[in-house]
Formats: structure tokens, C-alpha cells, sequence
């Protein structure tokens, strides 16, 4: 038996829209974590243009779903477990700065509780301006050298210490060793 095929393309303008309502975030959030533009997204929401494999791609990870399912109109039956495999995890590279940011939490807890794995090259850093008032940061050192910096002050971590410190004022996380570190980073928004 022959299947047939529609003759014109998804929607996924809605699918993109209900998915990311769903997870509480604005186009701008999205943008950021997807690395596709807010104008893009605007317009594929709207139906004025079909998003590319690459950004079809790029939007799926960061909403933590499959391709299949950003380009179905179908409501998928949520899995029991959803695992995202270690290629599905969305990234921020700090090429220049030397550091990875692996964004651990879901999407919809961003602005909340975010988690991540951060990972720095010998002399590079985390630099960061001042969160929103009340934030804090939640740093524990997995292997290598880290110093953590706040507001001028500087504590260098032993392995498995945890710093805990206020992030509504400029901070730094530092590898000053010579191999790399890696650390997991909770940031928690008040």
C-alpha cells in the first residue's frame, strides 16, 4: 500500500508557539538559547516562513524535544522518562572566554532555577554581569582548579567544595590551574 504524502509543507508555526508557551518563555528566551533570531522565530510562528533542518534542529533541542515532534501537529503522548542524549543537551560556548556551558534544566524553569555543567580551559573564565536582585549561584567543583570571585572577593575551591554565593553582584568562576575544570552551576532566581 502506497503512503501518501501531503503536498505542502508542516505548519509548525503553532506546534513552535504552543511548545514554547508551554515552557513559559518569551521569543526573546528562546532566541538566546536556540541561537536563532527573535525575527525568525516571529515569522515562523506566524506561518511566514518554514524554518530550516539546522534551525528546525536548533529549536527542537532547545525546547528538549525530537525534530519529529517540533514538525508534527500531533499532541505527542509524553514519554514516563525523556532522556536527552548527551548531543541533545543545548550548549553555550564561551569560545574567546574558554569555557562550555552545557544547559542542564528544562527550558520552562529558565529564569527560575537554571542548572548547568560548566567547563573551563586552563586560564579561562566564567565572567559575569550582576544577576536580578536576590539571585544566587550554587557552584560545586567536579575536578580541576576553579577560584570563584564576587564583588572583589576571591575563595579558591578544593574538589567537591561548593561555593554558594550571591549573584546580583558582578562575578567571576576562574580555572587558574593548568589542566581542565569542571564544575555543576545552580543558579536560583528570586
Amino acid at each position: 500500500m502506497k503512503k501518501v504524502l501531503p503536498n505542502t509543507p508542516p505548519e509548525v508555526g503553532a506546534t513552535l508557539q504552543k511548545m514554547r508557551l508551554e515552557r513559559g518563555l518569551t521569543l526573546e528566551d528562546l532566541s538566546r538559547t536556540a541561537g536563532v533570531s527573535k525575527s525568525m522565530l516571529s515569522q515562523i510562528e506566524r506561518e511566514k516562513a518554514n524554518p530550516t533542518i539546522a534551525v528546525a534542529w536548533r529549536l527542537a533541542n532547545a525546547l528538549g524535544v525530537s525534530i519529529a515532534e517540533l514538525l508534527s501537529s500531533e499532541s505527542p503522548k509524553p514519554d514516563a522518562i525523556r532522556v536527552l542524549e548527551s548531543h541533545e543537551t543545548p550548549t553555550l560556548p564561551g569560545e574567546h572566554a574558554g569555557y562550555i556551558l552545557r544547559i542542564l534544566g528544562p527550558m520552562e524553569l529558565a529564569g527560575k532555577y537554571e542548572w548547568y555543567e560548566l567547563t573551563l580551559a586552563p586560564g579561562g573564565a566564567l565572567v559575569s554581569n550582576s544577576h536580578d536582585p536576590g539571585a544566587s549561584e550554587h557552584l560545586t567543583l567536579l575536578h580541576g582548579s576553579i577560584e570563584v570571585e564576587v564583588d572583589g572577593v576571591c575563595k579558591k575551591l578544593k574538589l567537591g567544595a561548593t561555593a554558594r554565593y550571591n549573584a546580583d553582584k558582578n562575578h567571576a568562576i576562574r580555572n587558574l590551574g593548568k589542566a581542565e575544570a569542571k564544575a555543576l552551576l545552580v543558579v536560583i532566581h528570586r
